[in-house]
């Protein structure tokens, strides 16, 4: 299988880092300054899961020819425009995409540009970063990959690489009802962001206040019922583990949307929290939280937009 990836950042570097280390041909669709980096230095992976520092193949969106098996789409929802531009040259005959983005939004724009039948399922569960330097910093031994056909039927090319991942160090899981774990992650993720840019905190942070466990209990309570209405009620496990994660008390997760927001950076604040709002408005379930955290988002992109952000 002749995989393309969508940038060598935080999550393209890292699993694209594992499979070119598993000896999977894999070629990575950067800008020149990012080429130029990997050619001098190389693809350098720093992880609890052992550090590498790789030799990759590159190539440029204006080179970009046809011949992949499988795009892995790794942006940010608030670049997808631009995403889909990149990689269009190489979506050719039955190339596949594989999005790894947060959410669902994102199917709708994939769907009309390259045709649904070419659009994989897929989300992936990772703390990492790419550093100053180049570095991709993997935060904790957790990293995962979860895919399948959105008809819920393997197909030959979900299996084919699902037996490459298999060679690799990548834990994943080739999934029957890969929109059922996308609806169950988005109502963890579109709470755990709400709550924590909300509140400029972790999770141990916001559950040493008076009142944080209950605003997230309501959160993730509204966002639950959201999922039932969607015809994808979390399972119980699920739901279980999430509820835990979101209130432990020693808790120190954050949404990756603090991070950027903390850094001055765009935020997915449309397609995490703004989602969820529109769902629960039409469905009639409670909006508070997840309204007053997308006012929160909102007016910090105004504010970003116009440079008043506070200098470093």
């Amino acid at each position: 299988m002749k995989i393309l990836i969508l940038g060598a950042g935080g999550i393209g570097g890292y699993f694209g880092g594992r499979l070119v280390e598993s000896g999977a041909d894999v070629t990575f669709l950067v800008r020149e300054k990012r080429a130029d980096q990997l050619r001098t230095s190389g693809l350098i992976l720093e992880s609890p899961n052992g550090n590498a520092k790789l030799r990759v193949n590159t190539v440029q969106a204006d080179t970009l020819k046809p011949g992949y098996d499988l795009v892995l789409f790794t942006c940010k929802a608030y670049d997808l425009d631009s995403a889909m531009d990149a990689i269009a040259p190489a979506m050719v005959g039955t190339t596949a995409v594989l999005p790894l983005l947060n959410g669902l939004s994102h199917f709708e724009k994939l769907d009309a540009r390259f045709g649904a039948a070419n659009v994989i399922g897929g989300t992936c569960m990772i703390n990492v970063q790419l550093m100053g330097n180049g570095a991709v910093r993997h935060m904790e031994p957790l990293n995962r990959i979860v895919f399948g056909e959105r008809d819920g039927k393997e197909s030959e090319r979900t299996k084919a690489f699902a037996a490459v991942l298999a060679k690799s160090t990548i834990d994943h899981t080739h999934s029957k009802d890969i929109l059922q774990d996308l609806w169950e992650k988005l109502s963890f993720l579109s709470c755990l962001a709400a709550t924590t840019c909300l509140f400029r905190g972790n999770v141990a942070e916001i559950m040493a206040t008076p009142d944080g466990k209950a605003i997230v209990e309501r959160c993730f309570n509204a966002n639950v019922a959201i999922a039932k209405k969607e015809g994808k009620p979390p399972r119980e496990k699920a739901e279980a583990g999430y509820r835990a994660r979101l209130t432990d008390p020693a808790g120190l997760g954050a949404a990756s949307m603090l991070r950027d927001l903390e850094a001055g950076k765009p935020v997915e604040a449309d397609h995490i929290v703004g989602f969820m709002l529109d769902k629960a408005r039409k469905h009639k379930i409670d909006d508070t939280v997840l309204a007053i955290a997308y006012t929160h988002l909102k007016a910090y992109e105004v504010r970003r937009a116009a440079g008043r952000l506070p200098k470093p």
